[in-house]
């Protein structure tokens, strides 16, 4: 390990069958008033909805609602949010969902105690937090993005046609999250789908950089291997437990900052993908799906060392009497395989990209610097035309 670093996680995470209860625990910690924030509504069909409130008025809580959060959270519905938050003067807010709503309700709780736009604060400007934050928990719903245990927030602007993270620090994170498998066995198919894809990325994205070895990248090789096996077993049967499980428990430490310290990170999938998520509001795992390989084909003569090894350990491609060029590129093979075979969308095309959109999607591509290359405009509409 040849950086330095400082590693801090202020969430608590409740875990299994019973992390529900673990509400009682914390509630009592923060003062009434709780804006209970979820997306379309689905956690009203499947019960989660009536558990959740029922906790919170035996804990003598009042109750907020902001509802009708949408996958792809939108600086609208943020400054909705921010006004609901006040008017109800929150001491806590509760998100209930997948990744976008505790996106969103991070956005919200960095948002409330200040006068500025937030948009143009914290993903134009990049600013940080200089307002009292009020505390979120997460209920998590479904799985992918990591939001349950770090300081990750995206919000989509589509006037400017733009779709932006902003990483805020510790003090941002849930105070606790809530992860029961359960809860996310009603997820339609491709939802499900999605997520995986988006954990992969997550650990990816961080995988492939730098040149020394650290203990980060054996972690990673270890969670990717994990994460395919229980995919596979996932897609085969949605309502195995114990997959589902290891799914959530993998997409957690994917993204709780723990394997990118001591190296550099990519994140240009990303970039990509929420490019491209701008333009068609398309499904966030998708777009990352969609973009990977051309984008990974492009970049991996400038780091055909780790993407050598990446085909090894990972996808036990059989090294004996080849380069590491054709070892690196079975290694992709053997990826886009996978993602064929478990549904996973392959091109920007799918999603309702045309090719007249390539400019404006490059135009809208934030440029990374921490990966084995660094793209300029025509290496990114190559990579976008390779997709499509």
């Amino acid at each position: 390990m040849l950086g330095n670093f400082t590693y801090s996680n202020p969430t608590k995470i409740y875990f299994g069958k019973d992390a529900l209860d673990g509400l009682n625990a914390e509630l009592p910690k923060y003062g009434k008033n709780v804006l209970l924030v979820y997306g379309s509504g689905s956690i009203k069909k499947n019960g989660i909805y009536d558990k959740v409130v029922k906790i919170l008025k035996e804990n003598g809580k009042e109750v907020f609602e902001d509802g009708g959060v949408m996958p792809n959270p939108t600086n609208e519905k943020l400054n909705e949010g921010i006004e609901r938050a006040r008017k109800a003067k929150a001491n806590l807010i509760l998100a209930v969902g997948g990744g976008s709503v505790c996106d969103y309700a991070k956005a919200v709780s960095v948002s409330v105690n200040c006068n500025e736009d937030a948009w143009d604060k914290y993903y134009m400007r990049f600013d940080d937090v200089t307002c009292d934050i009020v505390p979120v928990g997460c209920v998590l719903t479904m799985v992918g993005t990591g939001s349950e245990m770090n300081g990750g927030s995206v919000i989509t602007n589509h006037e400017q046609k733009l779709k932006i993270g902003h990483v805020f620090g510790d003090n941002v994170f849930p105070k606790f999250s809530i992860l029961n498998p359960e809860f996310t066995l009603t997820l339609p198919r491709y939802q499900m789908i999605s997520g995986i894809f988006d954990i992969m990325s997550h650990i990816l994205e961080q995988y492939f950089s730098g040149e020394d070895d650290n203990t980060s990248d054996y972690i990673m090789e270890g969670l990717l291997r994990s994460l395919i096996h229980s995919a596979d077993v996932a897609v085969k049967n949605p309502n195995d437990y114990e997959a589902r499980s290891n799914i959530m428990w993998t997409a957690t430490w994917a993204l709780n900052t723990l394997v990118e310290k001591g190296k550099s990170t990519d994140w240009m999938v990303h970039m990509l993908g929420q490019a491209v998520g701008a333009y068609t509001d398309a499904t966030h795992g998708m777009t990352l799906s969609a973009v990977s390989i051309p984008y990974y084909r492009y970049i991996m003569q400038y780091g055909l060392k780790k993407f050598s090894r990446y085909a090894i350990n990972v996808w036990n491609v059989n090294p004996a009497n080849k380069t590491d060029e054709q070892i690196a590129n079975e290694g992709l093979t053997a990826m886009q395989s996978w993602m064929e075979k478990i549904g996973l969308v392959m091109n920007i095309s799918q999603l309702g990209v045309k090719a007249e959109m390539i400019d404006g999607i490059t135009k809208s591509t934030l440029v990374m610097d921490g990966g084995y290359k660094i793209l300029n405009e025509e290496d990114i509409k190559a990579v976008l035309k390779a997709s499509l």
